[in-house]
């Protein structure tokens, strides 16, 4: 969906105009029939409140939009305007119309309040009709164009690093939703390249024999069993200090998980195609921050396997050989992620020595049993970083929720044979997962894990979202680099 901003007055045709209202201040301007129609109908100018109506003007009959932006005074004011955005674009997506007017004249917003109504727009008008061919005419979306006419000063500039912020979500949910046919390793990595081609990324991408070479037992242990190639992708963005060491973003990329040789239940495994959310989510972000020139050095690492049952595959009671030298006793070939993770964030300690360490990953479904879909769990061991990303995901809306970590969670998964094994028992799932993945972080080096099961994915429509893909992680990584790098 584009936005365009108009020179001030409103477009000469007849495609709708929408007007934001806050609560209890319904415009005075407005044609009668309006005014009367919304208090009719108790519109207030609540928050994604919508009342529309019919006018005649310039001998036209125009359709016009009330959007209820909620109190002007609220703390939540920006997600509140971004809900409105969206509410707005839910409406009209598949009206039959193809362009929209946002009239902001006496809207009482600044640059930045504007700027959240256009993101909160922009991104509830994202779908992904590729592979339907026979959708009824009237649940087509037809809205292409977003207009916006007297906008206030300095919106233009400040739409420009939240379009960029846009488009990094929506190619993370291009990323998850696409099949596990269209999107494996190979495609990943080809995907990405078209992607971020000229926006400044420094693109290397390491292939099956290099990793082997490194000594990336867990990895390619988890590829072993499936015809698709694994891949390494490393995308660099230097726009901070020369010589400054960057932020890593690590992040999962199983393409497709069957769970292998302890093969998962049929029963919902298709949804498996998303489980390289966390890889989706730090491809975005660095589309991102290159877009917005972000002011910051950050190293984005996707490692990329698929994870199948055949005669090769990896088998429970196999022991590999970490990158990092560390054995790990494989119990479960479906706890494949942390074994992908290890080695990316091994190789991306020696390559960058990064001044932090943030992994991603569609990690564990008992992290859906905690937190359900509000929350992305955290986990990390340095407080301070902890904090930050908590106070990012507030700010962006991508939130996320501390869990414990400690030496009693990590003697669960001693191996008697191997130096750990890759799962301990039921109870506490997602932190001896955490726990597994501490083992490789560097001495003195910050780290948080951002298990993001259950957010990559949703069963119903959200807030700026559709159903299915939310793009979730790239917000409150966009966000932690704007706050703690560039700040």
């Amino acid at each position: 969906m584009q936005i365009e901003f108009l020179d001030g007055t409103l477009a000469a045709d007849t495609s709708p105009v929408a007007r934001i209202v806050n609560q209890d201040a319904i415009p005075a301007d407005l044609e009668s029939v309006l005014t009367d129609g919304a208090r009719a109908s108790r519109f207030s100018g609540k928050t994604a409140q919508l009342f529309e109506g019919f006018v005649s003007r310039g001998g036209k009959a125009v359709r016009v939009a009330l959007i209820g932006a909620g109190d002007g005074k609220a703390k939540d004011r920006l997600a509140a305007l971004e809900r409105a955005g969206a509410a707005l674009t839910a409406k009209f997506l598949a009206s039959g119309e193809t362009a929209l007017t946002i009239d902001l004249a006496d809207s009482g917003l600044a640059a930045a309040d504007a700027a959240a109504f256009l993101l909160g727009a922009r991104l509830r008008g994202w779908r992904h009709d590729v592979y339907r061919t026979r959708m009824p005419e009237d649940q087509k979306a037809t809205l292409k164009t977003i207009r916006v006419a007297n906008a206030p000063a300095g919106t233009e500039a400040a739409w420009e690093a939240e379009a960029a912020l846009a488009q990094g979500v929506e190619f993370t949910r291009e990323l998850v939703t696409e099949p596990a046919n269209v999107i494996y390793p190979e495609s990943f990595v080809a995907r990405a390249e078209k992607r971020l081609a000229g926006t400044g990324i420094g693109l290397r991408v390491l292939d099956e024999n290099e990793m082997a070479a490194l000594g990336m037992g867990a990895l390619l242990g988890v590829a072993q069993g499936s015809v698709r190639k694994p891949r390494l992708l490393v995308m660099e963005w230097k726009g901070g200090q020369a010589g400054e060491a960057p932020v890593a973003f690590v992040g999962k990329g199983v393409t497709f998980d069957t769970g292998g040789i302890s093969l998962k239940p049929p029963a919902g495994m298709e949804d498996m195609k998303w489980d390289m959310g966390g890889a989706g989510a730090v491809a975005g972000t660095m589309l991102a921050l290159a877009l917005r020139k972000a002011k910051a050095n950050v190293v984005g690492v996707c490692g990329l396997v698929e994870n199948m049952p055949d005669g090769n595959a990896q088998r429970p009671g196999d022991v590999v050989t970490s990158m990092s030298g560390q054995t790990i006793e494989v119990i479960n070939t479906d706890a494949e992620g942390r074994l992908v993770l290890c080695d990316a964030i091994t190789w991306t300690q020696k390559e960058f020595s990064p001044a932090a360490v943030i992994d991603l990953a569609t990690l564990t479904g008992a992290m859906i049993i905690s937190l359900g879909n509000e929350h992305g769990g955290l986990f990390s061991n340095d407080d301070a970083l902890a904090e930050k990303l908590l106070d990012a995901g507030i700010a962006s809306g991508d939130k996320l929720w501390r869990q414990p970590m400690g030496p009693a969670y990590d003697k669960l998964i001693d191996s008697p044979i191997a130096d750990m094994k890759n799962v301990g028992p039921r109870e506490g799932g997602s932190i001896t997962a955490a726990q597994f993945i501490q083992r490789f972080v560097d001495k003195g080096t910050p780290w948080a894990h951002l298990d993001i099961a259950g957010m990559v994915w949703a069963a119903k429509p959200g807030a700026t979202w559709d159903k299915g893909a939310t793009g979730f992680g790239v917000r409150v990584l966009d966000r932690f680099v704007r706050d703690q790098l560039e700040g």
